[in-house]
């Protein structure tokens, strides 16, 4: 058998992005607890939270582009995350 393909997140949204004000919220059609976990493009990793709610903070990181990767059960999901 082929190994089976990661699902995606259904309905996640990460917003805002460029990242203005130190918040960025993530939501899904589910809205289950996430672990978030944020590499800049070095692959350091720099953030690793679980989230229960839509808001995470990244006003300790500096202005750049980073990776997110966020998990829900047992899907994931990897998007680019800009921060001003």
């Amino acid at each position: 058998p082929k190994p089976q393909e990661p699902t995606t997140i259904e309905g996640l949204s990460l917003y805002p992005n460029p990242v203005t004000n130190g918040k960025v919220y993530i939501s899904s059609k589910n809205d289950l607890e996430k672990e978030i976990i944020v590499f800049d493009i070095l692959g350091k990793k720099v953030i690793q939270t679980h989230l229960s709610s839509k808001e995470l903070n990244v006003s300790d990181l500096i202005p750049g582009v980073y990776i997110i990767k966020i998990y829900e059960q047992d899907a994931s999901a990897t998007r680019k995350l800009i921060i001003r």
